[in-house]
């Protein structure tokens, strides 16, 4: 059965960023200050619990601000989710997402965790579609460079009570984006983080949710103050297990040929760069392993020189080698490391894909414009 598309009606601002202010954010676009001229809304009412309910008005309107009730209940119980993907250009003039099948699966799990109701996937495709096609002009062509493209879903309803809500906005902005990081492609320094946790067993640590970052901000001050631009989460009940970065899954590369990345055990988010990175990994001969990795198994990996490189990755950033790990307890890795060949080597192939530079044998482009 074929899905009728989604028809989006189309309020477009009389007050557009001028030509000459656009050319210069999109020379030096950072990451997540500036935004493109629209956003897509679309508004839902039912009952979770019941199982009813209908998503409506799916429309183009200015980017600017929402107007929401002060007893909205996203802003008092913090039902909303989220998920982040980019728009690229290619050589040719065309622009392309990557896997956005599991962007809309991942919302849809997140939504199921969070009560929030399930968004039909052509009509998340829909909306990017739209968005892009109207902001195409915000889709940068540097080296690195991308549309980020923010989906996010809201409870709205004006109401105290505790039980899910039975009003609902879901929305998309663009926001053109360079290197996460800044700069060229380095090492990062990351924080060891005892006293804070993302999440625990039986809570969000597996959806894509406000909380979660919430919860990892106070941790990465700290890790700040130490001179790290990331902070690390353990598992202390499955001893001292890594688990993940603050917004980003990591890896650990044994010898040349094996890869471990920690194993989804509900308290950590499921990335579609992970995934992909897995994949790629297996097409190039790894093996890889999805496991418990400790860091005592780290720590003793980079003395005995069995653990070779290690790398964080997410849609944001990429992929971003891991110089040091810092904490009270001591320092994991050298000052001034290198990037290193199976993490960098990784990196191109999966930038090359997603930019069109080298051929997608998996199918994961989808073309926007």
């Amino acid at each position: 059965m074929t899905t009728q598309p989604t028809t989006f009606a189309h309020h477009l601002t009389r007050d557009p960023v001028p030509e000459e202010v656009r050319a210069a954010i999109l020379a030096d676009p950072g990451f997540g200050t500036n935004f493109s001229d629209h956003m897509v809304k679309i508004d839902w009412f039912g009952d979770v619990v019941a199982g009813t309910g209908s998503w409506s008005d799916p429309r183009i309107e200015p980017y600017g601000p929402l107007v929401l009730d002060p007893a909205a209940a996203v802003l008092h119980y913090g039902q909303e989710i989220f998920e982040g993907l980019k728009a690229y250009r290619h050589a040719d003039g065309s622009v392309w997402t990557f896997r956005p099948e599991a962007n809309a699966a991942r919302l849809n799990r997140s939504a199921r965790r969070l009560a929030l109701p399930e968004l039909p996937e052509e009509m998340f495709l829909d909306s990017l579609r739209e968005l892009v096609a109207v902001d195409e002009q915000w889709v940068p062509d540097g080296e690195g460079e991308s549309l980020y493209l923010r989906p996010f879903m809201i409870a709205t309803e004006a109401f105290l009570g505790v039980r899910p809500s039975r009003q609902v906005l879901y929305s998309v902005i663009a926001s053109p984006a360079g290197n996460y990081f800044g700069g060229p492609v380095k090492p990062v320094d990351i924080w060891l983080s005892r006293d804070y946790a993302r999440a625990g067993r039986g809570g969000t640590g597996a959806a894509k949710c406000g909380g979660n970052y919430a919860a990892s901000l106070v941790a990465q001050i700290e890790g700040e103050s130490h001179g790290c631009q990331q902070v690390m989460f353990l598992d202390r009940d499955r001893g001292d297990a890594v688990e993940e970065l603050g917004g980003m899954n990591v890896f650990f590369v044994l010898g040349e040929d094996t890869l471990v990345t920690p194993e989804l055990t509900g308290t950590i988010l499921e990335g579609v760069t992970r995934t992909s990175i897995i994949q790629l990994a297996r097409d190039r001969g790894m093996t890889v392993e999805e496991r418990r990795f400790t860091l005592e198994e780290w720590r003793e990996g980079w003395r005995s020189g069995e653990v070779t490189e290690a790398f964080a990755c997410g849609t944001a950033a990429v992929i971003t080698p891991i110089g040091r790990l810092l904490s009270a307890e001591g320092t994991i890795g050298e000052e001034g490391a290198r990037p290193g060949a199976v993490t960098m080597d990784i990196r191109k192939q999966l930038l090359d894909i997603q930019t069109g530079r080298a051929e997608d044998p998996h199918g994961w482009l989808t073309r926007l414009v």
